[in-house]
């Protein structure tokens, strides 16, 4: 249970501490509330199961929407329980009423509030059930102060499934057929992962049906590692041209937004064909034209899907083209080299990843939180494993980072946990390195410092000549503000300084920030804005 104190939502406390040893359940406490909805987000993604915050009475609420929104795009099981004011002074004016469904229920699937205390187990669990089937996301309850501090007798819910949550039926055999008839005549396929394949537990069949097909893939989010570094199939390095030049995408677990181009792939003159994979028929696009669409369990889909490898392999595919590409992926990894080791003063910000790459462990869990300087994570890290991997997905919500990094700690106490954070974004959320502390959570943190909005600075001065509002103090010491909340930190200014202060910060067993003083001039080369 994830959330920051207050009177409207005591009894949950009480029932924690009393019931705590049984139920197997923590409390931790936080410093604002949308961290405590971001680190249910995160358990949510991490582990596969709902997330659970607890939020007091209005402010409490209006401060967890911008995380609640995130676990909306994000597809993220997240229960949000919060406190009301009492029914019986409703519309007297009771200290923080107001009524949170409505602000809610555009971005959750369902908002309302419960008002007897006998139907209150069966609300809570409507809940989670909720969250957990497919397509997930974020589901708030709000409880009356007469319901929450009452008492009643309830039969209580059984238990939920173990494992990744709610599995759907599987998708209609034959829109599988169809899609397998179109990947028979592909002469150039290309197959994209997303983050539900992940959530949906489809990483194994996913990865099988790449192989038995041979198909080319990109990851992103978190399947990230569903095909691991290296692997002869994962070009997602060559992405661009694997997409230009494709003549169909297979896209599953994704939306087609703007991180794919929109959905619009392949040469002007001879556009892909496309189709759209989803765990559920509402996350079907409809704003291009599609080849063929299938809807429900994404691992029922794939492993129908090398059912059909036989006929495919026997079909008209370039056989010139999943080696070009892993050639293409080749070349881009080895021009990785020259930066990866800059001695640039002031420091590149891709050094700080050259760094990095060297100590981190197979099964570290890599966090970002940022413009440009996350933006080179996403281009350098590539796990070896799924699920490792946490970044704000499409709604772009900075502060997410502490609120994932103790998410990330409590679901993975063995190991590494590297929060990969911006300047700017270490201004959200970064008090809550007390919640570490507090709680015994060390997490290494590595702020890449270029005193300024990146992702803002340079398309400004792209447009208008000159940039406002977009420059941060040079040089601050972030490190220092987390060594007064009681964690430790470091300044670095050199490339040559990096390496070591990572190692010394994996081996302190503290919450430790290395904030790294980086060039303001370089900048990320992105192909979209995202408008």
């Amino acid at each position: 249970m994830f959330t920051l104190s207050g009177g409207h939502v005591f009894p949950l406390y009480d029932a924690v501490v009393k019931d705590g040893a049984d139920t197997a359940m923590r409390l931790v406490d936080v410093r604002h509330e949308q961290t405590a909805v971001f680190a249910a987000e995160a358990t949510a993604r991490l582990t596969r199961t709902p997330g659970l915050a607890v939020v007091t009475a209005g402010p409490g609420v209006t401060n967890s929407v911008s995380a609640v929104t995130t676990a909306w795009f994000n597809g993220a099981p997240v229960v949000v329980l919060a406190g009301r004011a009492p029914d019986s002074r409703w519309g007297s004016g009771s200290l923080q009423e107001m009524d949170h469904p409505p602000l809610l229920a555009p971005v959750t699937k369902r908002a309302w509030t419960e008002h007897d205390t006998a139907r209150l187990a069966d609300s809570v669990d409507e809940a989670f059930r909720l969250a957990a089937s497919p397509h997930r996301g974020p589901v708030f309850l709000d409880i009356s102060l007469e319901a929450i501090y009452g008492q009643a007798e309830a039969d209580l819910p059984g238990a939920g499934p173990d494992g990744p949550a709610g599995a759907g039926p599987a998708p209609d055999a034959g829109e599988v057929d169809h899609i397998a008839r179109l990947l028979r005549t592909a002469r150039h396929p290309v197959l994209v992962l997303g983050s539900d394949v992940w959530l949906g537990g489809a990483e194994d069949a996913a990865r099988q049906a790449a192989q038995e097909l041979r198909l080319p893939v990109i990851a992103n989010g978190q399947a990230r590692g569903v095909l691991p570094r290296g692997h002869e199939l994962l070009v997602t390095r060559a992405r661009s041209v694997a997409l230009r030049q494709a003549d169909l995408v297979i896209v599953a677990g994704t939306p087609l937004d703007f991180r794919l181009g929109y959905g619009s792939f392949g040469p002007k003159d001879a556009p892909a064909r496309v189709v759209h994979v989803a765990d559920a028929p509402g996350g079907i696009a409809t704003h291009v034209p599609l080849a063929a669409s299938a809807a429900g369990d994404l691992s029922a889909f794939f492993t129908a899907l090398a059912a059909s490898g036989p006929g495919f392999r026997a079909g008209q595919a370039d056989p010139e083209w999943v080696p070009g590409l892993a050639e293409a992926t080749r070349a881009a990894l080895a021009a990785d080299g020259p930066l990866l080791a800059s001695e640039a003063d002031p420091v590149h910000p891709a050094r700080i990843y050259g760094e990095l790459l060297q100590v981190l462990d197979d099964d570290a869990v890599v966090i970002g939180d940022g413009g440009d300087f996350v933006s080179f994570a996403g281009k350098y890290i590539e796990p070896l494993r799924p699920g490792g991997w946490l970044d704000p997905g499409p709604f772009g919500c900075l502060g997410t980072g502490l609120g994932y990094a103790i998410a990330a700690r409590l679901a993975h106490p063995a190991a590494q946990v590297v929060l990969l954070l911006g300047d700017g974004a270490a201004g959200f959320s970064l008090m809550d390195a007390d919640t570490l502390v507090r709680h015994g959570l060390p997490v290494v943190m590595v702020c890449g410092n270029n005193a300024g909005w990146g992702l803002e600075r340079h398309p400004m001065r792209a447009l208008y000549g000159y940039d406002v509002a977009a420059d941060l103090q040079p040089g601050c010491r972030y490190d220092e503000v987390v060594r007064a909340l009681g964690g430790a930190g470091e300044l670095v200014t050199t490339a040559a300084d990096i390496g070591p202060a990572l190692r010394r910060a994996f081996a302190s067993g503290v919450p430790y920030l290395v904030n790294v003083v980086t060039d303001p001039e370089v900048v990320y080369p992105r192909s979209t804005t995202g408008v």
